[in-house]
């Protein structure tokens, strides 16, 4: 059952010009509707990417089909689309939500931190999980993430945002580059030391059941897709072929330029004392 948009509320910024939009069920969603500037499988891959990544046990908004009547598009002068030399009313009917971070009373939600308050990260681990996600499913932008903390909390939780990349946004194919799919700050990868830091989550991605990734294709709107299910399907059957090179995909970023892993192969205590020497170099050039 699709949640009915009773208000609009503003746009967001971003490409595909998502709207925030309050919901019958008390919840506000990010509504990213079908004549986006992107595509209109960008709805497809958001949906089928964020019940992917929460059957994996990773941290994504909650995501529901939303219902946008005519009624409201034209009595709301903000919905509409900026399609560079023209606008265009925003479309009606069925479209993607992923429930706003923090909500009506959001306590505190940034986009950036500051490197110490990255390494504080309570969730920090996660970022390898998302990693092998977006390795998976050929996430062709850059990891987006928002950190978000409840009045009086003093760390963060990284929660794992926009998936409208993945499968090369609309044209549902895999160009697997080291440096697509990855988050811009090497920081959240530091605790990477190898395979098992990848865990559970990449294990339960090459384990995954079939069925999981069928239904979460189910749920998919057709006018998302233009109604060509055997594009869809051959989309999932790729997909689910894919679970076996996820690892492979993962090490062609560690060996790149980037180098995202400095303590692969390193133990807890090696890591603990190259942090503190870091420290204490850094301490003495601000006394110089």
């Amino acid at each position: 059952m699709a949640i009915v948009a009773v208000q609009h509320i503003r746009r967001m910024r971003g490409g595909a010009q998502g709207q925030l939009m309050l919901g019958a069920d008390g919840h506000v969603y990010v509504v990213k509707f079908q004549n986006n500037p992107q595509h209109v499988r960008v709805l497809a891959n958001e949906l089928l990417a964020t019940r992917l990544a929460a059957a994996a046990g990773l941290t994504a908004p909650h995501a529901e089909l939303m219902e946008v009547s005519e009624w409201l598009i034209a009595n709301t002068p903000e919905l509409e689309m900026d399609l560079g030399r023209r606008r265009e009313r925003c479309r009606a009917g069925l479209q993607f939500g992923s429930r706003f971070v923090g909500g009506l009373m959001p306590g505190q939600v940034v986009d950036f931190l500051p490197e110490e308050q990255l390494g504080e990260v309570k969730n920090a681990a996660e970022f390898a999980g998302i990693l092998a996600l977006d390795k998976w499913t050929g996430n062709a932008n850059g990891r987006q993430a928002v950190f978000a903390r409840k009045q009086r909390e003093r760390r963060y939780r990284a929660v794992f945002i926009d998936y409208g990349y993945c499968f090369h946004a609309g044209d549902w194919t895999f160009e697997d580059v080291p440096l697509r799919g990855v988050y811009y700050r090497n920081a959240v990868y530091r605790g990477v030391t190898g395979w098992a830091s990848f865990e559970p989550w990449l294990s339960r991605m090459e384990t995954m059941a079939e069925e999981t990734a069928w239904a979460a294709a189910n749920e998919i709107p057709p006018e998302w897709y233009g109604g060509d299910v055997s594009a869809l399907e051959a989309l999932v059957e790729k997909l689910l072929q894919r679970r076996t090179r996820i690892r492979e995909l993962i090490e062609e970023f560690r060996r790149s330029d980037r180098a995202p892993f400095p303590n692969w192969g390193k133990g807890r205590e090696e890591i603990e004392r190259g942090a503190w020497e870091e420290s204490q170099d850094g301490g003495r050039m601000r006394v110089n």
